[in-house]
């Protein structure tokens, strides 16, 4: 199947699909915020998004660097479109939609800057950053330690992660040790792989199987081994997994973690170049926006609020570093 034809396919069945999760998980009601065509849940899935806005504050816009400001374009880099709700396309099979793509597009409007939105592999949103070619990377990003080294961070989301399984498999994973023996499939680079290969390692110094680690690049891609049983479990966001769930009907989810491990609370967070000067209007914006009720707008919007913060902080601890 074409990548097209796969995306519509998604769409289509995701008009459905959001009615359930608006359903199962007590989401606000969005109905007013815009009047493009929506799913019976509230939910606008076309290209106009009539998506929830916010005013310029030039008190933080004056904090963005010079050359972005001169420019009056935010370049914002993610993933290509395989993550719902998260970031992906709609039913144009062109225009980038999501909680992500709402949160980059409320920085720039606090920001007084045009929001570009391109999407990449998960390794080469790294690349991009590192060149400049990209302002910030938005696109579910834990804090790691490691990362910290490279790159400055603001905070808007919790980060949990999940293991979905094929329904009825009997398959619960609430431990670390759960996943001795098992097939488990996960995105290359991300931190759910860090924390598999930790806790692989871990099981077989305390005589455990080792875990049979595959990679998937694109979250998609792991629907049909799934279903087959050729993978026993899928570890990636909880958001895409349950929204997955509820569109496909043949899954479940098997546990939950946070995203940086046993230690802390993980947290998903905007990304720029370490020390470029451009975090501290991030964080100012981000936390203006907290505070005047459209980051809640956009997490009810994508039935996220569950993975609210209060505030947003600069650089706080991540996942810790592998040895």
């Amino acid at each position: 199947m074409s990548t097209a034809r796969f995306r519509k396919k998604i769409l289509a069945s995701a008009l459905t699909t959001v009615a359930l999760l608006a359903a199962a998980c007590g989401g606000g009601d969005v109905e007013d915020e815009g009047s493009g065509p929506t799913s019976a849940a509230g939910y606008n899935l076309t290209a106009d998004q009539n998506r929830i806005t916010t005013d310029e504050v030039e008190s933080i816009a004056a904090k963005v660097p010079q050359q972005i400001r001169d420019r009056g374009t935010l370049v914002v880099t993610g993933s290509a479109g395989s993550a719902p709700p998260l970031r992906f396309y709609a039913d144009d099979d062109k225009t980038l939609i999501g909680s992500e793509t709402d949160f980059a597009y409320l920085i720039g409007d606090v920001l007084g800057l045009k929001v570009d939105l391109q999407a990449a592999d998960w390794a080469q949103n790294f690349v991009r950053i590192d060149s400049g070619e990209a302002d910030a990377f938005i696109s579910n990003v834990t804090v790691t330690e490691e990362r910290k080294e490279k790159y400055d961070f603001s905070t808007y989301r919790l980060d949990t992660v999940a293991f979905e399984t094929k329904k009825d498999s009997g398959i619960q994973i609430k431990e670390p040790k759960d996943v001795a023996g098992l097939k488990i499939a996960v995105s290359s680079g991300t931190n759910q792989e860090a924390l598999l290969v930790k806790w692989s390692e871990q099981n077989v110094a305390a005589g455990l199987e080792p875990t049979d680690i595959t990679y998937y690049q694109n979250a998609t891609d792991y629907y049909l081994p799934l279903a087959s049983g050729r993978i026993d479990a899928y570890f990636g966001p909880n958001p895409s997994s349950s929204f997955h769930v509820a569109q496909a009907g043949e899954t479940e989810i098997a546990g939950t973690f946070s995203g940086a491990g046993d230690a802390l609370q993980g947290e998903i967070a905007v990304l720029t170049k370490k020390d470029n000067g451009l975090i501290t209007a991030v964080n100012e914006a981000i936390n203006h926006v907290i505070e005047n009720g459209t980051y809640a707008q956009v997490l009810d919007r994508w039935n996220i609020a569950n993975e609210a913060v209060n505030t947003s902080v600069v650089n706080p601890p991540g996942l810790p570093k592998t040895s």
